[in-house]
């Protein structure tokens, strides 16, 4: 006893000289606590005044409540006859909860504003054993002079970090704290062990989804001795064997292509080529709950790590991040696109103009898949005009071949004598007479001499209904796949770029890097036609210069994973608005809305709304 109040009575001599000179004895104090009491000194924390800020945002009811609650409930009892308190915090050190095993040590944390919603993180309230474990991302042990505070000064706390075992990210601190004279080295070791029983809870407290996606990894892992990766929602992991071997571009590009091939009704099987030149072999396992798919876990396994200088024309398999080759077969450059397909860097981009630009320059029959809007129709027009110089592209909307307007196709090919395209869009959307009407124009067309190549476009989520359009894809020897624009947010700045030249006619206008964040973080479930129809908005609001994230639609802002009401699509665009006016401080935005900001805060989270 007589060292540890000798240490402790060092420990105030040194606090007392850093305190004056701003440099904390190297021998005396731990150098953890020294860098602390530096990190407090220099964010303007007064160690006799400064107060720890109240919040009312606070989750309450989320996975690291629900995972502690039994941990610090075991705790509790097993150390009842001890003063002290038990403190949960987030990973903001803002404080969820706090039970203690005594009256007296409750009333003696409120003075110190110890309690729920109050924030102790080292920027506020200096040292301690909530902050600082944050900070330093380890548990440590504070005892009396070592907290920065003086206020702070008659307690002991251990803290340690509560981290998610499947992402590594601390989600909050456990503390327990007492009076320095109750204190024990040995709750270091307790809160520690505590806190580790958090974590196991955090494992097994999942949602459905997150836990099949969970266990389907730990069990493929546990058979493969190569690179494994999982993704699914906000969810990505991968083994030691996948950190290794890709650099983090290379997982990127692996992880997007993955939620490609998580989304399509093909086997999930493919062979891609990165922007370092490996190429990689995925085959991946679709994890499917209920009616939902839960994520993908893909086994990676490289092919080649041979880097090709050149693209071929044909049977090329292009690399994520690199622009679209200059010319097709003898005609010209194919890079200048239009405003509605637009340029393009991503792997599912080449890949899709490759296998579109081969099936024209063969003058095989062609089926070009894809979501509504994504540009399958002007992707096409602008690879055969590239592809056959002087030819020329009829296109046919399915509502003109339903019933007697199927003639008018007809008469366009008795009349057709350059090179033509003929293009049937959204041919899924046909009725059974329309159906008739195409087919025995395409078998009438395949005993013709005509020089017409053809090629239709269809939803790829009608593939596996029973609808009519069918019976006729025995017309077709090809399909190519255009990826939506959600998974080819590469492409996003040069298709912004033409967008904006196409609609402003030459004006002096580009998107600002806030606005371009928001929007490469929304899903674009329209695809290019709702981009284009968003930035159409934004140039109303600000016809030249810097288009900034305020002039782009409220939908933008919004990652909601349902479909919002009309009153609710108000309301999201009252806060969106709110929240820009208040150049993103959300205390003033809730009150120029008349709301609490725990509403605030339970309202953005509904609508996904980002407010950083």
């Amino acid at each position: 006893m007589p060292g540890i109040v000798e240490r402790r009575s060092r420990i105030a001599t040194a606090r007392a000289d850093f305190l004056r000179s701003g440099r904390a004895e190297s021998t005396t104090v731990p150098g953890v606590v020294a860098a602390s009491w530096q990190r407090s000194f220099s964010a303007g924390v007064d160690a006799a005044t400064s107060q720890a800020a109240y919040h009312e945002d606070l989750d309450l009811t989320g996975r690291l409540m629900r995972s502690a609650a039994p941990v610090i409930a075991r705790l509790s009892d097993d150390m009842s006859e001890m003063p002290l308190s038990i403190v949960l915090t987030d990973y903001r050190a803002r404080i969820l909860s706090r039970s203690e095993t005594d009256r007296t040590i409750g009333t003696l944390l409120d003075k110190v504003s110890l309690a729920p919603g109050f924030n102790y993180a080292e920027g506020s309230v200096g040292t301690n054993g909530i902050g600082t474990v944050l900070e330093s991302g380890q548990p440590l042990y504070i005892v009396g002079p070592e907290h920065f505070h003086e206020q702070l000064q008659p307690f002991a706390c251990a803290g340690s970090p509560i981290r998610d075992p499947a992402t590594g990210r601390v989600e909050g601190v456990l503390d327990i704290s007492c009076l320095t004279e109750h204190s024990s080295p040995l709750m270091h070791s307790l809160v520690r062990s505590a806190a580790h029983d958090i974590e196991r809870n955090l494992l097994v407290d999942r949602n459905e989804c997150q836990q099949a996606l969970f266990d389907t990894f730990i069990r493929l892992d546990s058979r493969t001795r190569g690179a494994l990766m999982a993704i699914g929602g906000s969810i990505v992991m991968g083994n030691a064997v996948a950190q290794n071997l890709f650099e983090p571009s290379e997982q990127r590009t692996i992880h997007e292509h993955a939620r490609y091939l998580m989304m399509g009704q093909s086997n999930p099987v493919d062979q891609i080529e990165l922007s370092s030149g490996k190429v990689v072999h995925l085959r991946g396992t679709r994890i499917i709950v209920g009616h939902d798919v839960a994520g993908i876990v893909v086994a990676v396994q490289i092919v080649s790590e041979t880097a090709s200088l050149e693209h071929r024309a044909s049977g090329r398999s292009y690399r994520a991040g690199e622009t679209q080759p200059a010319s097709l077969g003898a005609g010209p450059a194919v890079a200048d696109l239009s405003v509605a397909s637009g340029d393009g860097r991503s792997l599912l981009w080449h890949r899709a103009c490759s296998g579109i630009s081969d099936a024209l320059r063969d003058d095989v029959a062609l089926l070009v898949m894809g979501e509504a809007g994504c540009g399958k129709r002007s992707l096409i027009a602008d690879l055969y005009r590239s592809a056959v110089p002087g030819g020329r592209t009829m296109v046919f909307a399915s509502a003109d071949l339903d019933g007697p307007r199927i003639r008018d196709a007809e008469r366009a090919l008795a009349d057709t004598v350059d090179p033509t395209l003929f293009l049937f869009t959204n041919i899924d959307r046909l009725s059974i007479d329309g159906v008739v009407g195409l087919n025995d124009f395409l078998v009438g067309l395949a005993a013709s001499d005509r020089p017409i190549s053809i090629a239709a476009t269809v939803s790829d989520a009608d593939l596996g209904s029973g609808l009519p359009f069918r019976d006729l894809l025995p017309h077709f020897a090809r399909a190519v796949t255009v990826a939506p624009l959600r998974h080819r947010i590469e492409d996003l700045p040069l298709l912004v770029a033409h967008v904006i030249a196409n609609v402003t006619g030459g004006r002096r206008a580009v998107v600002s890097p806030a606005a371009m964040r928001v929007i490469s973080r929304y899903p674009w479930p329209r695809n290019i036609r709702e981009l284009e129809e968003a930035l159409a908005v934004a140039l109303l609001k600000r016809p030249v210069g810097e288009i900034q994230s305020e002039d782009l639609p409220g939908y933008c802002h919004s990652g909601a994973s349902r479909l919002l009401s009309v009153l609710e699509s108000g309301e999201r665009d009252m806060i969106v608005a709110a929240l820009h006016d208040a150049e993103g401080n959300r205390v003033r935005a809730a009150a120029a809305l008349g709301i609490a900001r725990s509403s605030l805060y339970r309202k953005l989270k509904s609508f996904g709304i980002d407010a950083a």
